[in-house]
């Protein structure tokens, strides 16, 4: 059957799915990915919203009789391809490929490790001491161990560390655990799949395990997918540098702390010294002060105290190794906790050595824990190395690649040479759906005084849109201060992250009909709101990462010894992308009707913003706010 004939109006998705319209945009890119999976080429194609892009690269996919790895951008994603998408495409093509989801180890119960602290229960939490039964009730009913199944566990639940596994702590075949593995269960069902469903970080994690010498985590394939694709050279950053954390070294602790009351209580050398390097590990972190955020390790290494408390850690590890090798020959279940010391204390001896170049060093603090990280600046030639390795065939699309109607930013930032691109805009009809107003009389984005004027103009669009809006932001801080200002002088009800997770607040949203929603950064993507739920998105600046993020001076820098302008070729591409993702959660269907509001100056009195402008969709434009409070009114 070919592309044309299945996307055709007698088609059989037109045959499968009610109200099924050919769409010349989705047809032309499903062909030029039929095409290129043939030849064995390069696909880039940015896909505007609406343009039904899922079906575009899914239904080439089940016709090819190649094998085929898609990659998405995040969980949500992979569990409705697999779930919801695949499946309607199956049926209406009548194609009986074998497929599978595979996702990272953290996602998949440990059957072994529930069981090793549901007979020692790790701490007196009573969290985790609850979700623990529930894990253990979830234990005894489920076929494929996928937590997410699990009712009540979510994706930030306090037990996951105690009942997943992670590279470190896993034992391998040496597990007793290991035939009924629901990770290598997993593994192995990929492997004899036709389609599998992956995510970035997975393929990733194994390119990472394919250069070390050790067995790829999936299977190799012909064709290689990745939906949301704009996401790839920040992860592959990720993967291909190295970073070590005190959250890795309080797992550790753990571990060994199990295996030290269960097996060999007599040890309490063993006990003490534990509770010591606890102690000179959290102080690590006290040693940065009660701000989160991140900062350059090279000048935090210029700091005594810092030097000091990384010195004690090592110094605390280095005993813990010591007392270790005594207790090697009392149980088996001590060599593999043995090696990971060995390897953390390398790691940490190694933070001290900054002095490659091509690398950013730089570190990030959250409320308990601190990361140390070494970044390639560019991953383009590393990338590139991934894919002339392989025959395959690779295929990239998103909704948001281009930059001023240009792919060569993110085409560049891969060292990729594409035999197909192209950018399918959106058959959407924005100049009647949508609104883009950019109100007149703001403060500058840093005054104090903007905070107070988000909440006046939220109000004015909440009240006229009667909820149903987005408050999307670029730092908690100011979120936190709209928030203040706004809790108590709207009659909606307003949600906001991190009062709960993130498909929890999304549920409690789009349930209310009626609601507001504000949310910083991973709201502005991945969010899919249909109907008169949401009418208004509100974004408070220009989403240009913090000056002070030091993996984005290092870039920056980096572009200037290129002879490159680095806010052209490093900052400005990067806040486009941001810009363009929260400014599509607004239409998402062709019957959505909303007013989109920036409240950034720059946009107007900046030459750049009309390369942020030039990369938005069409609209209407205005600069009155009782125009964008009219339109709201007016929407059915």
């Amino acid at each position: 059957m070919s592309i044309q004939q299945v996307f055709s109006e007698q088609g059989p998705l037109a045959l499968q799915l009610s109200g099924y319209k050919p769409r010349k945009a989705q047809i032309d890119m499903a062909q030029s990915i039929s095409d290129t999976m043939e030849t064995r080429g390069q696909c880039v194609v940015e896909a505007g919203t609406g343009t039904g892009k899922t079906f575009a690269y899914l239904a080439p996919a089940l016709l090819s009789k190649h094998k085929c790895i898609i990659s998405t951008g995040s969980k949500a994603l992979q569990e409705q391809l697999f779930h919801r998408d695949l499946p309607v495409l199956q049926k209406a093509l009548k194609v009986g490929k074998k497929v599978a989801l595979l996702k990272g180890r953290a996602n998949y119960l440990c059957s072994y490790r529930l069981n090793e602290h549901v007979t020692n229960v790790p701490t007196d939490d009573p969290d985790v001491m609850h979700q623990l039964a529930m894990v253990a009730k979830f234990a005894a009913e489920t076929n494929t161990g996928d937590l997410a199944d699990c009712v009540g566990i979510e994706e930030d639940a306090k037990v996951l560390p105690y009942v997943n596994s992670t590279a470190d702590n896993c034992l391998g075949k040496e597990c007793p655990d290991f035939q009924e593995c629901y990770i290598r269960k997993a593994r192995i069902e990929a492997t004899d799949s036709d389609l599998v469903v992956i995510n970035h970080h997975l393929f990733f994690a194994d390119m990472a395990v394919k250069e070390q010498g050790f067995a790829e985590l999936m299977p190799n394939s012909d064709c290689y997918i990745f939906d949301e694709a704009h996401q790839l050279p920040e992860i592959a950053s990720d993967y291909f540098g190295e970073s070590i954390s005190t959250k890795q070294l309080t797992g550790l602790i753990n571990d060994i702390r199990l295996i030290y009351r269960s097996d060999i209580p007599d040890m309490l050398q063993l006990g003490k010294t534990l509770n010591k390097l606890e102690t000179t590990v959290a102080d690590l972190r006290i040693a940065f002060g009660n701000d989160g955020g991140r900062g350059d390790w090279r000048e935090a290494l210029s700091n005594k105290a810092i030097c000091d408390a990384l010195h004690r850690v090592i110094s605390d590890m280095d005993f813990l190794y010591q007392v270790l090798k005594l207790c090697l020959d009392r149980t088996d279940k001590i060599e593999h906790p043995f090696e990971r010391v060995i390897k953390f204390k390398n790691q940490l001896e190694r933070a001290f050595d900054v002095s490659q170049t091509g690398y950013s060093y730089w570190y990030e603090t959250t409320r308990r824990f601190i990361t140390i990280h070494i970044t390639p600046l560019d991953v383009s030639s590393k990338f590139k190395e991934i894919v002339s390795k392989t025959s395959a065939s690779f295929v990239f699309t998103s909704a948001t690649l281009s930059v001023d109607h240009s792919l060569g930013h993110f085409t560049a930032s891969l060292g990729l040479s594409p035999t197909h691109e192209s950018i399918v805009d959106s058959p959407f009809d924005y100049q009647n759906q949508a609104l883009l107003c950019m109100p007149r009389y703001l403060p500058e984005s840093r005054d104090d005084g903007m905070p107070h004027m988000l909440v006046k103009i939220a109000k004015q669009l909440i009240n006229a849109a009667k909820g149903r809006t987005f408050l999307l932001f670029t730092s908690y801080r100011v979120m936190h201060l709209v928030y203040e200002g706004l809790n108590t002088a709207t009659e909606y009800p307003i949600f906001m992250q991190g009062q709960s997770s993130k498909r929890i607040i999304l549920e409690q949203f789009v349930r209310n009909g009626n609601a507001v929603l504000m949310g910083t950064a991973s709201f502005w993507e991945g969010v899919d709101v249909r109907g008169d739920t949401l009418s208004c998105v509100l974004i408070d600046k220009l989403p240009f990462a913090s000056p002070d993020d030091p993996l984005l001076q290092a870039r920056m820098k980096d572009a200037e010894m290129l002879g490159k302008e680095p806010f052209e070729a490093v900052q400005l591409p990067q806040a486009v992308i941001s810009l363009k993702q929260g400014v599509g959660r607004l239409i998402r269907d062709k019957s959505d009707k909303g007013v989109l509001v920036i409240c950034d100056n720059r946009l107007v009195t900046r030459k750049y913003g009309e390369t942020f402008l030039k990369s938005l969709p069409n609209m209407r434009r205005t600069r009155n706010l009782q125009a964008a409070t009219q339109f709201l009114e007016n929407i059915e």
